[in-house]
């Protein structure tokens, strides 16, 4: 069982940066891929990044590839999603999500936990 919390969502200007966290309880967090999404009002969730559970692979969307970056330290049970060049059509909830496996993956249906999400808005 994974419990995960992020934080570090808010306002900012386009342009600017961001970084999200996502705590996780559990002992198998170090065991899980994680994987950031979000969700823009009136659209579907949609697949940002994720990372593998020792750190080494990583996969992003288009949309931010060359922006943002996932990273992660199991030592304090942490995922971070550091965002910057934010445009206003970064707008949306961000949600954490860890995997009952070891391995990358963009597939919504492929993670087990979630959290609550955090939202970020990014003004023109």
């Amino acid at each position: 069982q994974v419990q995960l919390v992020e934080s570090g969502g808010g306002l900012v200007q386009a342009g600017g940066s961001l970084r999200l966290s996502c705590a996780g309880t559990g002992r198998s967090f170090s065991n899980s891929a994680m994987g950031w999404f979000r969700q823009a009002p009136g659209k579907e969730r949609e697949f940002v990044a994720t990372i593998n559970w020792r750190g080494v692979n990583r996969n992003y969307a288009d949309s931010v590839k060359g922006r943002f970056t996932i990273s992660r330290d199991n030592a304090k049970n942490t995922v971070y999603l550091q965002m910057n060049s934010l445009k206003p059509e970064d707008t949306a909830v961000y949600y954490c999500a860890a995997r009952r496996a070891l391995v990358v993956s963009s597939y919504t249906s492929d993670y087990a936990y979630w959290g609550q999400g955090t939202q970020v808005t990014v003004s023109s």
